[in-house]
């Protein structure tokens, strides 16, 4: 038992601001539950630096106030459920959208500040849908604030707008039997510039960034390069879906975080039936050249992504990914069972896990919570499996008990946005 005791005397050193309630042994493991706001640790061990800076350079506080750019289809989701435990966890303050926005910021309108329910603010985070505005945004939040945002390989993520969207982006709806490879073969027949929701059949990723998705790089080469440099001058990091752990590790060093800061639970995520398994190559050659704004965005954070894990060191980051994933893959039957499983939304008994469900031609999963759980641990999961309109809703209730009488009445919008996705109606959903 000595270099245990000893393991944990450093242990205890190490992590001086935080209280460990519990130490369980096992063969080859031990498993840590560290208080600090129903903080969870899922590591074998105290989690050193996998490529520790030098001596020369000293400890940085975790940095608090983050702004992330959550993007359509893109895993956006995912990452915004992470800043919104990390920021409960640290007693920041959430921006939330004003209730006529629902849970966006009244997308697809430009973003303006007014849009923020009042007791929301001034935030420490933001990660709610919107259309970027920089100087909305830099009203906003405060002086530091760290920009991020994600950005998904347009092919991929054109089938998957087209899925979830279908029914109410009326370009997707004119498609006959609802046919990917029908709109992309002559998009123009389907597409109508300037109509509600256009944005998702169209260089979705571009309008998010608050650029002109009707622009054509081939008509105008120097609009692209234009929105480039607009955003490389906002955001410190533009995260890859496709290599989501590794853009875990590089978030996580720019704010200074713990890896336990980043763990996740996979969200909003489609059924398999309600995919392609894959996208022929003729397919995903004409949905870039189709979303070609999108294809130039992608290409290009997609080099500058690789480039920056290069000077970070491709080996140190490729290792952090890897402790990454087996330590969610712990949190993970720590939370969900020996064998967590993603599950349709009519198997999720517990109600505040149901993801919403766009139609009834997509089936969105969830994870569900073994029954019998209670306390900080149970608390902790139920978060890391929260879908996006019922965490917002519950912070939003949070906040404005703590705000009480200093939060000021909800304005009304000088010009209320168009009803929101999620505020369709649901109806009963089919398998």
């Amino acid at each position: 038992m000595a270099p245990i005791l000893q393991h944990l005397q450093q242990a205890t050193k190490i992590m001086s601001r935080r209280k460990i309630l519990l130490l369980v042994l096992g063969c080859s493991t031990v498993s840590l539950l560290i208080h600090q706001g129903a903080q969870l640790s899922w590591y074998p061990k105290l989690f050193p630096p996998s490529c520790p800076p030098s001596r020369a350079s000293p400890l940085r506080p975790k940095h608090l106030t983050v702004a992330f750019l959550k993007t359509h289809k893109t895993a956006g989701t995912t990452v915004q459920n992470i800043l919104f435990r990390f920021a409960e966890r640290h007693n920041l303050t959430v921006a939330l959208p004003h209730p006529s926005c629902e849970h966006q910021f009244c997308y697809p309108r430009n973003f303006s500040a007014q849009f923020v329910h009042p007791a929301t603010r001034p935030p420490h985070v933001l990660a709610s849908h919107l259309r970027f505005d920089r100087a909305e945004l830099a009203r906003l939040m405060p002086p530091g604030t760290v920009y991020v945002t994600i950005l998904r390989e347009p092919a991929a993520m054109f089938e998957s707008l087209f899925s979830y969207y279908n029914q109410y982006c009326p370009a997707f709806r004119r498609v006959p039997n609802a046919s990917l490879e029908a709109f992309l073969r002559a998009p123009e027949a389907y597409y109508r510039a300037g109509e509600h929701f256009a944005m998702f059949a169209h260089n979705t990723l571009a309008y998010d960034l608050g650029g002109d998705h009707e622009r054509s790089p081939r008509r105008d080469a120097g609009y692209l390069a234009g929105l480039i440099r607009q955003v490389e001058e906002v955001f410190s990091l533009v995260m890859i879906a496709e290599y989501f752990d590794e853009s875990l590790v590089l978030l996580r060093r720019l704010l200074a975080w713990d890896l336990d800061d980043v763990l996740y639970a996979k969200l909003n995520a489609r059924a398999a039936g309600s995919r392609l398994a894959a996208i022929p190559a003729a397919l995903a050659r004409a949905a870039r050249a189709w979303n070609a704004l999108d294809a130039g965005l992608y290409d290009h954070f997609n080099a500058t992504f690789w480039r920056r894990v290069a000077r970070a060191g491709r080996a140190c980051v490729e290792r952090e990914a890897r402790e990454l994933r087996e330590a969610r893959e712990r949190l993970l039957r720590r939370c969900f069972g020996d064998e967590p499983a993603l599950r349709p939304a009519a198997q999720i008994r517990t109600k505040q896990l149901q993801p919403w469900q766009p139609s009834r031609k997509v089936d969105i999963m969830g994870y569900d919570l073994p029954s019998g759980g209670a306390g900080p641990a149970t608390e902790a999961c139920l978060k890391l499996a929260m879908p996006e309109v019922q965490y917002s809703s519950y912070l939003l209730r949070k906040q404005k008990r703590r705000g009480g009488a200093r939060a000021r009445p909800e304005p009304v919008l000088d010009h209320p946005p168009p009803r929101p996705i999620r505020a369709l109606p649901r109806g009963p959903q089919g398998p």
